[in-house]
This record gives structure tokens, C-alpha cells and sequence, in this order.
């Protein structure tokens, strides 16, 4: 899952606090003020302070304007119409509807603008349906307007300007102000990892044979010569990895003997730039493994004009992101439209200008998102940025999921034990990662929690050593958010924990995806095995395509559904067992081919760091996987 390096957050957004600026001794009272939370950097106390910034330094903002009626009226409002049994559940709004009840108002934002022009800062636009304000100046009138001078620091490499304290705004604007980003210039970005900054297709990659074409086909007794025996691991000979599983697979293990197809329903993907051979990339996929050709208008792609920020960004590193999302959708949901939203950078501004072009065009009720980073550094500011957009979609029926993270609990990542942003966002659906064991018939041998300990061949191919924790299923509790209703009774914490569902994740259990790349000898279209919660999350949103399907249309904030269901049986509590341990994955050294050789390894299952598959739910695997049973979960329309 690509990564996002982002500034430090305080703590969950709220309604606005109200505070009072006291004058000094003798001198004429100051306006009334009233603060704007969470908008000081928590890092500030373990950054080095480099001193004031001058005062003609030169900062860019966006000034977020909250909802009208305000925020926690919006967010009670979202979670009625998306749960069963309210009296407003699933009476979602168009976007025309939903502005002219919850969008500012011109007064509004005519109101603000002389305030931020008044204390010397320059309006630069005002977003299209007034979700902010963008503004320019100096360091000095930045905080005549916020009240907190902008220093200098240096954290996590880079130096940056960034407000001293919380910011406010005047009594007579600030119930109408949410956040303001930009003022901190730390880099909100994510990026992929391990790959090349450029933009024609990614370097070439092939999986090493001998591979099963099921679960357990190919017992991993000898060597690729067939000649040379390979050691048993913990007394007992393990299976070659499969090659990787394709559509007709995943469909017969998660959604049975369905005639549900995702006819009628939409889903959206977002990511950083916009793979120009993905068309024929999954059409061809798609054809050569029994998903079916995609129909004219099924898919189509919108980017955000001119990329940029392209090598902080990995560049085409993105390209098998999108390839991956498209293509698991589509397997899952084979009928059900795919709108690919390619944002111009891995900046946090341009992936939420492709989340909210989602949301304004309508036109998908299932959002996935295959990307996210720590929440140590997510920044507040950009929390009531990103939950503006979750907001407004669950009021319009959308629903929103994210890959719960590739690196277990994040302790040897981050060293710090947390959860990933945006999946710990109360208003989305984190998926989380199994190991999949999807035997001859299609149907499922076992699923265990995704978490893998490298094991390699030794050097006289008598035993496996081992390497050490590689990757696993993001999880855990958050140090954001308190405990959502929709997880009291179920989830024993008092904060949100996360994943809420899982599906296949593994690697070394993934899907074969059809990719052009650069290979030694040219570019041309091939495939391969990936997995991550990448794969996880678009496969549960294609296999949710059916169920909206099922149901007539879109649910908004899918949570109240999913845990209403926690003890319906249609989701497949994981076990903390597998039949066998792991298994034998073969690559080539170089990437390619078998010229440079091969390497043997060892990956197992159930291993995530500290984070462990239990009953009922776990942070590895939420409730668990659905089955053909969440297909009828959500009652249809009466």
C-alpha cells in the first residue's frame, strides 16, 4: 500500500471550542476570538526551533469552512441516513440538495474573505462549492489573521514553517471556519515504495516458477531442476506458492453461485497519476482469465490535468496501484462500472481534489482507496479536510473504503505501535489482510490472518533461516478517534480500532494482475502476483458491488451495516490456524528472468508483528471475511 509521510496530529476534529483572548492591563479589550482546534502541530514539541520566521516570509493556506449548522450536526446526520432503522436511513441527498442544506453560504464566505483581506492576507479563489478558501501573504499577516506567529523548525528531515500555537479567528467568523491547512509546510504526501521516478511503464516483473495454480497443488520438495531437494519446514514439506489467483477464483471462494454481477453499480478508484495503457492492460487481463471484456462506457478514467511533484512522488510506481485496483474490482463485480480518479500528485491537496471530484460528479456509490500513512504523522488540519469529503458522501450515499496498512502494528516502521489515516477515520471502512488458501474446486481450504516471517534457503540448501517480520495486515487502535457507536458492544475499546472486514492480502496468496512494463527487451504487456491490502480493499469493494446491487443502490458509511451484521453469519470469523505453516515462494534474483538465478524463501502465515487473529473481532482481520452471505446483507428498498 502506497505510504503517506505527513505532519503530526493532535488529536480527533470537533466542534469549534470557543475561547476568549484577555486584554492586557489598561488597554482596549481585544476582539473576542475563538479557537480553531487541532491546528497546532503536535510535533512542535520534539522539532528543533530554528526561531521566528520573518515577517515577510512568504505562506500559502486554505481556509476550511464547516458545514452549515455545524460539523456534529453533519456528522449525526450522516451516520441516520446510514444506519438501518433510522427514520432517515438510506434518504440520501444529490449534491445540489446537499449544498443548498449543509454547504456555506455566500454571506458566509463573503464574511470570511473580508476578514482574512482585512488583516492583509490576498484571497487567491474560493473553492467551487465553497469548501474553502485559498489565501496568500506574509508571515506577519498570517498571524494578524490567526493570532500565532510562524516559526521555523527542523523535524523528520525537513525544515518547515509551521504555526507556534492553536490558531484562532474571530467570534464574529469562527463558527464558520473548520480548519486551515498550509500554514504548517511539512510534506502531506504517499508514495509507493521501491520505485523508479518516472512515467513511462515500470520496470518489468515476473514470478519465479515452479508456482500452483491452486492452494497446496505443487508440494515444494525439490528445487526448480527437480533434481536437488529442498528441507522441510518445521518437519513437514510446505506448498509452492500459487502462481496467483484470478477472478473466477476469488469469486467462487468469497461469493459462491451468485448471478449477482454488479449490473447497475459504480465504483470509484483514487491514486496518484493515471496509467495511460490501463484500458488495454485489464481488457486483456480480463479476456485471458474469464472475467469477460469490459463493455463500451464500463470504464473510464478522469485525471486532474498536468501532473507534478512526479519524482518525490515514485512516479509510474503508481502505475501498478491503479493496475491492481481496476483489475480486483473488476474480477469481483464484472459488470459493475469503474471510474478511475487519478490524482495530479501524492500530495494530500490533490488526492483530496480527486476524493471530492468523486463525490461532486455522483456518479459511484463505492469509493476505494489503496493508500494511507501513520497517524503519528497525519496532521488535524487535514483530518477535517478529508472528512468534509467522507461527510458529503455519506450524505449522497457513498461509500467510502481504505486499505488498513502493509506493516502490522508499524512498530518496526514508525517505532511507535499505531493504526494508519485515513483507514482509522471513523467515516470510512478500513479493510484489513488474510492469507487465502483457495483449493481446486474454488472453494476456500482455510484463511488465516495475513503476516509473514522470511525464511531463506541456507547456502547448502540443507535448512531455512530466518530473516525476520517482512509485512502484514495493518491494525490496531487509534490515537485519533473515540470509540464510533456503531462499534460499542462489539469491539471492546473505548476508541476506534481498526480493520472493520478483511479479505486476501498475502503476497504470497495474491491475484495475478496483466501490466505493460520495461523489460531488457522492450515494453510490452505481462503479468504477475501482488498482493497487500492494495488487493484487499478493491476486492471488497467490487464484491460489496453486488450487494449494493442486491439492494438497489448505495448505503453511505457502510459501518452501521457491517456491524449490525457482526453475529449474522455473514462474515467468516478467521481462524488463528492454518493447515500448514506457509509456503515456498520462488523469484528470480534479478527481477525477470532465471539468468541471474533463483532465490528460495519460506513465507508464513499468521505472523503480524504483535497483532493477533482472535475471536470475534481482531486487529488483524475485523470481523472477518464475507461471505456470499453479505450479498443480501442490506435490505432492499421497500
Amino acid at each position: 500500500m502506497p505510504k503517506r509521510h505527513v505532519a503530526a496530529a493532535l488529536g480527533a476534529v470537533s466542534a469549534l471550542v470557543a475561547g476568549i483572548l484577555a486584554a492586557s492591563p489598561g488597554a482596549e479589550a481585544a476582539p473576542a476570538a475563538k479557537v480553531i482546534p487541532n491546528t497546532a502541530p503536535s510535533w512542535v514539541g520534539h522539532a528543533q526551533h530554528l526561531g521566528h520566521a520573518s515577517t515577510k516570509a512568504r505562506v500559502q493556506a486554505k481556509v476550511y469552512l464547516a458545514p452549515r449548522g455545524g460539523l456534529a450536526a453533519l456528522q449525526r446526520a450522516a451516520l441516520a441516513v446510514s444506519t438501518p432503522g433510522s427514520a432517515t436511513y438510506r434518504q440520501f441527498l444529490n449534491p445540489a440538495q446537499y449544498r443548498a442544506q449543509y454547504a456555506p453560504t455566500r454571506q458566509t464566505v463573503a464574511e470570511v474573505e473580508s476578514w482574512l483581506r482585512s488583516s492583509g492576507l490576498k484571497v487567491t479563489g474560493v473553492e467551487s462549492h465553497y469548501r474553502y478558501i485559498s489565501v496568500s501573504g506574509t508571515a506577519a499577516a498570517a498571524k494578524r489573521a490567526f493570532g500565532a506567529t510562524i516559526d521555523r523548525y527542523r523535524h523528520d528531515g525537513q525544515t518547515v514553517q509551521a504555526p507556534s500555537r492553536t490558531l484562532t479567528a474571530p467570534a464574529s467568523v469562527g463558527a464558520a471556519v473548520l480548519t486551515v491547512t498550509g500554514l504548517d509546510t511539512t510534506a502531506h504526501k504517499v508514495e509507493p515504495t521501491n520505485v523508479k521516478a518516472q512515467l513511462p511503464p515500470p520496470a518489468g516483473f515476473r514470478n519465479a516458477r515452479p508456482c500452483s495454480t491452486y492452494f497446496g497443488q505443487l508440494k515444494a520438495k525439490t528445487q526448480a531442476d527437480f533434481h536437488t531437494p529442498l528441507p522441510q519446514f518445521d518437519g513437514k514439506y510446505l506448498s509452492y506458492a500459487p502462481c496467483g489467483y484470478t477472478g473466477p477464483q476469488f469469486r467462487a471462494a468469497y461469493e459462491g453461485n451468485t448471478t449477482l454481477d454488479g449490473q447497475g453499480v459504480t465504483v470509484a478508484i483514487t491514486d496518484a497519476f493515471a496509467a495511460p495503457t490501463i484500458f488495454n492492460d485489464a481488457n486483456k487481463y480480463a479476456e485471458n482469465h474469464g472475467d469477460g471484456a469490459y463493455r463500451g462506457g464500463q470504464f473510464s478514467q478522469w485525471t486532474a490535468g498536468k501532473f507534478r511533484h512526479v519524482a518525490e512522488c515514485g512516479g509510474n510506481g503508481w502505475y501498478g496501484e491503479e493496475t491492481l485496483d481496476v483489475e480486483a474490482v473488476h474480477a469481483m463485480a464484472p459488470a459493475a462500472n469503474i471510474i478511475y480518479y487519478g490524482a495530479a500528485s501524492c500530495y494530500d491537496n490533490d488526492l483530496l481534489a480527486a476524493l471530492a471530484q468523486a463525490v461532486d460528479d455522483n456518479a459511484a456509490q463505492l469509493v476505494t482507496n489503496s493508500w494511507g500513512e501513520v497517524e503519528e504523522g497525519e496532521s488535524s488540519d487535514s483530518i477535517a479536510a478529508y472528512e468534509q469529503v467522507f461527510l458529503q458522501g455519506a450524505m449522497q450515499g457513498i461509500s467510502f473504503m481504505f486499505s488498513s496498512g502493509d506493516n502490522g502494528d508499524e512498530l518496526a516502521n514508525s517505532g511507535i505501535k499505531q493504526a494508519d489515516y485515513p483507514t482509522s477515520d471513523p467515516y470510512v471502512t478500513s479493510v484489513g489482510g488474510t492469507s487465502a488458501a483457495i483449493g481446486a474446486d474454488g472453494s476456500m481450504s482455510f484463511e488465516t490472518g495475513w503476516g509473514t516471517v522470511k525464511y531463506s534457503l541456507s547456502a547448502d540448501g540443507q535448512s531455512w533461516n530466518p530473516v525476520g517480520y517482512l509485512y502484514g495486515a495493518g491494525g490496531g487502535t487509534s490515537s485519533l478517534f473515540n470509540q464510533p457507536a456503531y462499534q460499542a458492544g462489539v469491539v471492546r475499546s473505548s476508541y476506534r480500532t481498526v480493520p472493520d472486514v478483511a479479505m486476501d492480502a498475502d503476497p504470497n496468496t495474491g491475484m495475478l494482475v496483466g501490466e505493460t512494463q520495461t523489460f531488457p527487451d522492450g515494453k510490452y504487456y505481462d503479468e504477475y502476483r501482488i498482493g497487500g491490502t492494495s488487493l484487499a480493499s478493491p476486492l471488497f469493494a467490487g464484491m460489496t458491488a453486488l450487494s449494493l446491487q442486491n439492494a438497489g443502490g448505495g448505503v453511505g458509511l457502510l459501518n452501521p451495516v457491517i456491524y449490525g451484521n457482526a453475529t449474522s453469519g455473514v462474515f467468516n470469523d478467521i481462524k488463528g490456524t492454518a493447515k500448514q505453516a506457509g509456503d515456498v515462494r520462488v523469484d528470480f534474483a534479478n527481477g525477470v528472468d532465471a539468468t541471474g538465478g533463483l532465490l528460495y524463501s519460506v513465507r508464513t502465515f499468521n505472523q503480524d508483528s504483535s497483532l493477533q487473529v482472535r475471536k470475534g473481532w481482531d486487529n488483524v482481520t475485523g470481523l472477518g471475511t464475507p461471505n456470499g452471505g453479505w450479498l443480501t446483507a442490506i435490505a432492499p428498498p421497500t
